[in-house]
């Protein structure tokens, strides 16, 4: 369906009467946006069918809409991608991966997704995969304290050498300890709150949240209700709550704003859509325990010494000869026409 961007969808059928709809060019300029990333997301339905195709679909509308909006939107791939960017004046425009089914457990797959641009891979999504344990446990509740298996700490080893970001939020507690003990570059954590607010399993406890301060990764408050008062509605000084009980217990180097835009249907009062961070922002202004150089880092200051840091460590294993991982999982079903011929494998 063809759509323009650049008008207020607020006004246009059918998204101003869908409570998904939270963003366009109008109100990304309104709120002062300088970077989004764009989520290349399909549901965990399409695992082991055509999981791996229509994300490369979703990745292709992602590259097509910044190249249409062009006057507004830049496709970044790096730190120096955002900076620059951001001096022109344009919203520097990223690529992500929400779901590790979207691999097909293919790391040749993974390799591609990061040559058409994609920046971070959220490693599971309301599904487990054969690697990694998601927080919902939907394919196996029976197992829901998985973590990851010898192949996802392969992936995260490809992840650290590629330069792309390791992503935490939906994976399960176990698969939390696991990544963080095993990168050896900081992680994300996109739209997560914090777990001590609001019970969610989707949240992030206190426990992990010191595991991401000393792998100096961040996490990024959604701003989805359900997380926030585990409720159908929050409030905008429930959202402040969790920032701070995050920049409490982690540090101000590891929180920043992940609101989730696009993807929620329950959203923060007071923070609607995208134009209103800048309300968020003036809120923590009138906070004595907010500096200047505090919210800085929280809008974005915070996610760019992360990014840095992950490109530091792709360069360091480029100079030091680091070759792509080679291994791979091979179906257990060698009928290729059943349906569920992919849910079985060894790994070679």
């Amino acid at each position: 369906m063809y759509f323009n961007f650049s008008a207020d969808l607020t006004t246009v059928e059918p998204w101003s009467k869908s409570n998904w709809s939270q963003t366009d060019l109008p109100r990304l300029r309104k709120g002062m946006v300088g970077a989004q990333f764009w989520s290349a997301y399909v549901p965990c339905g399409r695992k082991h069918l055509d999981g791996v195709q229509t994300t490369m679909e979703q990745i292709d509308v992602i590259r097509r809409l910044a190249e249409t909006y062009s006057s507004d939107l830049q496709l970044v791939t790096s730190v120096k991608g955002i900076r620059e960017a951001h001096k022109v004046r344009k919203i520097a425009s990223l690529i992500g991966v929400e779901g590790g089914h979207s691999l097909g457990n293919s790391l040749a797959v993974l390799r591609i997704f990061h040559s058409l641009g994609a920046r971070y891979l959220t490693l599971t999504h309301t599904c487990d995969t054969l690697w990694a344990g998601c927080c919902s446990g939907l394919d196996s509740p029976e197992n829901e304290h998985q973590g990851l298996s010898p192949f996802g700490l392969l992936v995260l080893r490809e992840l650290n050498r590629l330069g792309m970001m390791v992503d935490l939020s939906h994976t399960s507690v176990k698969t939390m300890e696991d990544a963080l003990n095993y990168t050896l570059a900081p992680v994300i954590f996109s739209h997560s709150c914090a777990y001590s607010l609001c019970t969610s399993l989707r949240n992030v406890p206190d426990h992990v949240l010191k595991l991401v301060a000393l792998n100096d990764g961040i996490v990024m408050v959604s701003f989805y209700s359900y997380f926030i008062s585990c409720n159908s509605t929050s409030t905008l000084e429930q959202v402040i709550a969790h920032i701070n009980h995050i920049k409490n217990v982690a540090g101000e180097d590891h929180v920043g704003l992940g609101a989730g835009y696009d993807g929620i249907n329950h959203t923060t009062k007071g923070l609607e859509d995208v134009s209103h961070y800048p309300q968020l922002l003036t809120s923590l202004m009138s906070n004595h325990s907010w500096t200047e150089e505090q919210i800085k880092k929280l809008a974005g200051n915070n996610l760019l010494r992360v990014f840095s840091k992950v490109e530091k460590v792709r360069d360091e294993w480029k100079e030091d000869g680091m070759k792509p991982v080679e291994d791979i999982l091979m179906p257990l079903n060698k009928e290729p026409l059943l349906p569920n011929c992919t849910e079985g494998y060894n790994m070679t």
